[in-house]
């Protein structure tokens, strides 16, 4: 038997975490994450499961902090849900479990790399990186952008000076580049 030993997206065995004296770039190795499509016809129950899932249906630029599962919009009747990965590995087994024929899941861990950058200088490097209006966002707020010609997901967070970033798992490196450039810049 073989004795694999899982990696982070950046290719550590931890994931990991940049801190400047201004702002903290982190890996977040966490997060399971599963998308939900409504299926045409079952609109209206997919979002009523959704609704006794996180408690809301995450709005068009939004996202619905709930915990444990958290969501936010990425499309017309199509969300993303996440949630910690030890107590939710097998969340897109749970959620088929949970819509049934109302909504697709997929499975989306593998797929994509999640940065959490937290600090007071957070505003500063996201002006760098992408055109979002970040210094008028508020919790929950979620906008898809490109950051270093990569499609990612920023959502604006509780803590006023924390942003999650869900970018594309097989550019984990030049996002986290990009991040670490911006951050740099800003000191």
């Amino acid at each position: 038997m073989h004795d694999l030993q899982p990696t982070t997206a950046l290719g550590g065995n931890a994931p990991q975490v940049d801190t400047f004296d201004h702002i903290t770039v982190a890996e977040n190795d966490g997060l399971a994450l599963a998308s939900v499509a409504a299926r045409m016809g079952h609109e209206n129950t997919c979002h009523a499961t959704l609704k006794e899932l996180l408690g809301a249906v995450p709005e068009p630029g939004k996202a619905v902090l709930h915990d444990p599962e958290a969501g936010f919009w990425m499309g017309p009747d199509q969300w993303m849900i996440g949630a910690p990965r030890k107590t939710h590995e097998l969340l897109a087994d749970d959620l088929k479990d949970r819509f049934g024929d109302t909504a697709s899941i997929t499975e989306q861990t593998g797929a994509w790399v999640c940065f959490d950058v937290i600090g007071p200088a957070m505003p500063d490097l996201c002006e760098r990186l992408c055109a979002v209006p970040i210094r008028r966002m508020t919790a929950g707020d979620a906008q898809r952008t490109m950051i270093h010609q990569l499609g990612c997901f920023l959502i604006k967070r509780n803590n006023p000076a924390h942003i999650r970033i869900l970018g594309p798992r097989a550019s984990a490196g030049s996002l986290h580049h990009a991040l670490i450039t911006a951050a740099h810049s800003v000191a």
